[in-house]
């Protein structure tokens, strides 16, 4: 059947059909055969009364048709109607000569009182709608009902269910596996007593009455669909915008807006439809910005159409609406855009008051590893180059692109300690408590306050060498820590000299990796009193 919803009168030949489809499955026995008898009754009854409706709807069409001054397209929807008529007639008789064949061939026609009299009769009624060889009446019934049921569609566009169908088609015998691999014929007409066969074909003319009535209604939908009719009608209110700042004009236009609750408009906008709701279409999408001007705003054109049937076909009234995206605000947490340390964890935040609970960025880098944080707008950049351009986005939208210069990261400042004392006195250190040596790489303080897990340095090793005069005396080999001199400590004088070499200075970063600090120079002298 075509969408829509069903009338009481459908649902009532839909139940009566189920139950034909149950009774069908039992033994047959002479109170099942009464009830046959019964649905058969109810249907053409049903189908009586819908003849009549249909009748009416015609009569209705030719009616309007006449008051409307008999215009050439409602004419034409008159003689549509006129060969819905004619078809499903012939249709309803043809369907009728092959129920008078079976009460006659094969139930032995009438008794004295109406009644069928070889009501139980089964074989007969298979070799007239069976066959032999599968050409009996069923299998020419099939072609002529869905034939029909294709024809109706051609008035109305609509698309009708087949009114025959084999078991794996037919939904209730569908469920069955044997009643599955039966066709048309076989399903509805093999082992099948006169008054079910009956009323097989009486569901059948109950179904063509019904599509007859639905395609008669669409027709006579057609009638003076050029004369939209509006029943409709609404106070609108058109603001220039709904947020105005303080101490400018509020600017709007009022109207009233009618539309035709009989008219089912289709509506799209840039190629594609538009959800309706109470005739109008709802409309809604996220701007898209791009190509902005000075001001920051990009012009955007709406072009859409409105169509709604005519008996001519379809008519359509175009639209275009212009409207302007204003490019998002946003900004970096420090208010400039500050220098950033290779190969470190650069945070920053950077936030759109203007976008409120819509800000929901995404970031890229050229020239950077960019790591989300846990909060939105919250990031971590890792430079791997001298500059970076850092791409912000919102809802798949590019807001822009933010360039930083990039600084190494400063040298530390090597400390150096003999006995506690650091070295720097220009009279040297005691020789009494030069017994041991510790070196300290000290980050740089806006570094350190910057980026602290990035801040870490710390010296590889240290060679302390006594020196007296131009000679060496000895030397002595400390590790990361320093330590005590040991044994050179025993042989310094007042007059001598300590030369400090730090070997190396390594700093680790945020992610934990080590990597070698170029220090230059790191020999430290002091003298010893």
């Amino acid at each position: 059947m075509a969408g829509g919803k069903e009338s009481p009168r459908q649902k009532m030949i839909g139940m009566m059909y189920l139950v034909l489809t149950a009774l069908l499955a039992l033994q047959v026995t002479s109170a099942i055969l009464e009830k046959f008898i019964l649905i058969n009754n109810s249907l053409e009854q049903s189908t009586g009364a819908a003849n009549v409706v249909n009748d009416n709807t015609l009569r209705g069409i030719r009616l309007t048709v006449e008051k409307s001054g008999n215009r050439p397209n409602d004419v034409v929807v008159i003689k549509q109607a006129d060969e819905v008529r004619n078809v499903s007639s012939e249709m309803i008789a043809e369907i009728d000569r092959l129920k008078q064949d079976i009460i006659e061939k094969a139930g032995g026609g009438l008794d004295e009182t109406g009644n069928i009299k070889n009501a139980s009769e089964e074989e007969k009624v298979a070799q007239i709608m069976v066959g032999g060889n599968r050409n009996g009446e069923a299998y020419k019934l099939k072609d002529k009902l869905n034939t029909f049921v294709t024809g109706m569609g051609k008035y109305t566009n609509a698309k009708f269910s087949p009114l025959a169908v084999d078991g794996k088609e037919d939904p209730i015998a569908a469920r069955s596996s044997e009643q599955r691999l039966k066709d048309f014929a076989e399903l509805n007409f093999a082992q099948t007593p006169v008054p079910a066969a009956l009323a097989v074909l009486s569901q059948k003319q109950s179904e063509v009455r019904r599509i007859e009535g639905e395609t008669l209604r669409a027709l006579a939908a057609k009638v003076g669909a050029e004369d939209v009719k509006f029943d409709q009608i609404n106070a609108m209110l058109s603001m220039e915008s709904k947020v105005v700042v303080a101490g400018t004009k509020f600017k709007a236009e009022m109207f009233l807006a009618a539309y035709s609750s009989g008219v089912q408009p289709r509506m799209s906008l840039s190629g594609a439809p538009v959800r309706m709701s109470n005739g109008k279409g709802m409309i809604e999408f996220t701007a898209q910005g791009g190509s902005y001007d000075k001001n920051g705003l990009a012009r955007r054109i709406l072009t859409g159409s409105i169509s709604y049937n005519t008996p001519a076909g379809p008519k359509t009234v175009p639209l275009q609406a212009e409207y302007f995206v204003a490019k998002p605000s946003y900004q970096v947490e420090t208010g400039t855009m500050p220098p950033l340390y290779l190969g470190c964890a650069n945070k920053l935040s950077i936030q759109s008051p203007q976008l409120g609970a819509l800000w929901n960025p995404n970031f890229s880098a050229n020239g950077a590893q960019v790591i989300a944080g846990g909060e939105r707008g919250r990031i971590t950049v890792v430079p791997n180059s001298r500059t970076v351009a850092l791409n912000v986005s919102n809802a798949g939208s590019l807001l822009g692109t933010e360039n930083f210069r990039v600084n190494t990261v400063p040298k530390p400042t090597l400390e150096y300690y003999v006995g506690g004392t650091k070295v720097g006195d220009p009279r040297g250190v005691p020789v009494s408590s030069a017994r041991s040596v510790r070196v300290n790489a000290v980050a740089d303080e806006s570094f350190r306050n910057y980026s602290p897990d990035d801040a870490n340095f710390r010296v590889t090793g240290i060679t302390v060498t006594l020196a007296r005069g131009t000679k060496r005396v000895g030397n002595v080999t400390l590790g990361p820590q320093g330590g005590s001199l040991g044994s050179l400590a025993a042989e310094m004088a007042p007059g001598d000299r300590l030369i400090i070499q730090v070997e190396g200075v390594q700093r680790r970063n945020f992610k934990g990796d080590i990597s070698d600090v170029n220090m230059g120079n790191t020999m430290q002298q002091t003298g010893l009193y």
